[in-house]
């Protein structure tokens, strides 16, 4: 099965703008969430369970706090079983590689995320890949990458997915579309690639090393900023009824702004994602569908 057709449900709100549709991530993800309550509901009467997701959270990082609070909020809103498991900075790797093989053989544990950043004396490869593939829910260890890249089943990065997610909104037929990547990270630029060349774009990967970057944006029907550099995409980069998808969030003097210079893009572009609002909150509502996919799959071991 090509990995794609997993994920059927899409969120449906959109909100119109005068020249441009400016795509609200919040509603789009309390929508799926809403989608994703009802899906619990449904698996807790026929498996008598409900999936379950442990995140662990290593050190006492204030975003990352906040990360983990606004994730077990939303898995508890869903129905979810949530666990957050809190080590100090200073625990060992060994003892989060014990607890996550644990979790890997718990059977009331359908996926398990642990929090990144992490110390620098904890290996993040080891960590990962110490995870279980099949409770995965980031989509970071390889056999899902792999998996991914090979049009396979498995868990997709989370923040791509939601990107996904709101570009199928907009335009459902991505077929022979021209999509440039702007940022090559495991976490983003390369799974976002791999979902839209399985929609069949053509799809170009750049960074911020890439000559005649403005060029490459510009020849986009579809652009996605990921690159971690604040405003970097600008009105004159951005051709007509293109889709702009912001994942960038960066603090500035000004506040906090993405990676598209909003005020200029939104001039030109077909449709644009807001920071904040826009992709952030579809990545948490795809962190639990992933979980929901995760559960789904066990049973039918």
């Amino acid at each position: 099965m090509v990995y794609r057709n997993v994920y059927e449900t899409v969120p449906s709100t959109i909100n119109f703008l005068i020249n441009m549709i400016l795509i609200d991530g919040k509603k789009e993800a309390a929508d799926l969430r809403g989608e994703l309550k009802e899906e619990v509901l449904n698996l807790k009467s026929e498996h008598n369970k409900v999936p379950g997701l442990t995140v662990i959270l290593i050190g006492d990082l204030t975003p990352s706090q906040i990360y983990v609070r606004n994730k077990e909020k939303a898995a508890n809103e869903v129905g979810l079983k949530s666990e957050v498991i809190k080590y100090p900075d200073s625990v060992e790797e060994k003892t989060v590689l014990d607890k996550i093989k644990e979790l890997n053989n718990d059977d009331s544990v359908s996926g398990i995320l642990v929090q990144l950043p992490l110390p620098k004396h904890i290996n993040k490869q080891h960590v990962i890949e110490t995870i279980s593939p099949h409770k995965d829910v980031d989509g970071l260890h390889p056999m899902n990458v792999g998996n991914l890249s090979s049009g396979y089943q498995g868990s997709i990065p989370c923040t791509p997915l939601g990107c996904y997610f709101l570009i199928k909104k907009v335009e459902p037929n991505l077929r022979g579309k021209k999509a440039v990547m702007v940022g090559r990270s495991n976490l983003n630029g390369k799974a976002m690639a791999q979902l839209l060349l399985q929609e069949d774009c053509t799809v170009t990967i750049t960074h911020s090393k890439t000559k005649d970057l403005k060029g490459e944006c510009l020849e986009a029907d579809v652009i996605v900023a990921a690159v971690g550099i604040p405003e970097l995409i600008k009105g004159d980069w951005v051709k007509q009824d293109t889709i702009v998808i912001d994942v960038g969030i960066n603090k500035t003097e000004n506040g906090i702004v993405g990676d598209v210079k909003f005020d200029e893009v939104s001039k030109v572009a077909k449709a644009l994602t807001p920071v904040p609002g826009g992709v952030g909150p579809m990545t948490i509502a795809c962190l639990l569908k992933n979980t929901i996919e995760c559960f789904k799959r066990a049973q039918k071991k």
